[in-house]
């Protein structure tokens, strides 16, 4: 019997049905477990349709979603990188259904990104195929249409690194304030986000050394690494210390005004792009921005000897190859191998000769 009673607590329902135990306890009446029974008894007989979960979205909706994680894991500088390309998609393809985008239609926008440069196209490509890539492993989709699209061949180029001197030269022509700012970059070959957000706590006077935070690593976690102050980069922040405004925590600042709080704002630096192309115009160099200090910096200590792995760590590269990119002295193996190449021509010619003679 199904439905039974228990003295002391009310009456139940109890059946197996292929192998499963079905049952539900204490109702206050014998007609109400009959009933209970035959609904469940119902529910087996004529399970609902599993519904199948949506696998797909707008196109503007995923690049939101992805905007969101680029802006929780990743640098202020990739996110607005970003937001600047998904700005030119959302134009194009703004209310279509990703599955509506095709990869002839990603195809045709390369094609015009490349009338700019292979090099723009490239990073079109890029950021496309990260965000299909982010809409499939979140399962908001499963269509890529960037699949099976190639990278545009490039025209490389030695990357142009100023001299030390005219490093030394626009920092000359700058005034007090950006005088310390380029001193920082050059003596710390630090990026000039990590310059932009340094705190007066992660300034160590006393053992001499700097704490420097990045999000460029393997999932975008904030990681600090430490670098040892040069006496130079020591009297500079030594300085900056004993005149600061003790109750600002960044070691660069400025006062700026806010379109959005339509106001006035102090706070970090963002990028400042006008400010080298105007002093390397003042000192008369050849223009270059403040990442190209950093590869100054270390191919200095490449041409010096210094091994890989230490620049690797001052830099806070992930990855040995990406550290190989900033050396662009010839270091003493490429040296020494044309020198013995030379020795090794002259002597087969000298050889050659006297056996003619």
């Amino acid at each position: 019997m199904s439905v039974y009673f228990v003295k002391g607590k009310g009456w139940r329902y109890d059946f197996t049905h292929k192998g499963t135990r079905h049952t539900e306890t204490w109702f206050k009446t014998k007609t109400e477990a009959n009933r209970a029974e035959a609904e469940k008894r119902k529910e087996i007989n004529n399970p609902k349709p599993v519904q199948e979960m949506p696998t797909d979205i707008t196109f503007l909706d995923l690049v939101n979603l992805r905007l969101d994680h680029v802006k929780a894991y990743n640098s202020d500088e990739h996110f607005h990188t970003y937001l600047y390309l998904a700005r030119r998609w959302i134009k194009k393809w703004n209310g279509l259904m990703c599955d509506g985008i095709s990869t002839a239609m990603i195809q045709q926008h390369l094609l015009q990104r490349r009338k700019i440069s292979a090099y723009t196209a490239n990073k079109d490509l890029r950021y496309l195929r990260a965000t299909f890539s982010f809409g499939i492993r979140k399962k908001f989709i499963t269509h890529d249409p960037t699949e099976g699209l190639d990278f545009f061949p490039v025209n490389k180029k030695v990357k142009y690194v100023p001299s030390p001197e005219d490093i030394d030269k626009v920092i000359a022509v700058a005034d007090k304030d950006t005088q310390d700012y380029l001193l920082v970059i050059r003596e710390t070959m630090a990026r000039v986000s990590e310059i932009n957000n340094l705190l007066w706590e992660d300034i160590n006077l006393e053992n001499r050394f700097v704490i420097l935070y990045t999000r460029k690593k393997k999932g975008g976690h904030r990681t600090p690494r430490k670098v040892p102050m040069t006496k130079t980069l020591y009297d500079v922040l030594k300085q900056r210390f004993e005149n600061r405004d003790a109750d600002k925590p960044w070691v660069f600042w400025h006062r700026y005004w806010s379109r959005k709080e339509n106001k006035f704002c102090e706070g970090i630096y963002g990028d400042r792009k006008k400010v080298m192309k105007n002093l390397c115009q003042k000192a008369g160099v050849r223009y270059f921005r403040f990442h190209p200090i950093r590869h100054s910096g270390a191919s200095i200590m490449d041409g010096n000897n210094v091994p890989i792995g230490a620049i690797q760590r001052i830099l806070g590269h992930e990855n040995r190859k990406t550290t190989e990119i900033y050396l662009h002295s010839i270091g003493n193996l490429e040296r020494d191998a044309m020198d013995a190449f030379e020795r090794a021509r002259e002597k087969s010619h000298t050889d050659s000769h006297t056996e003619n003679s």
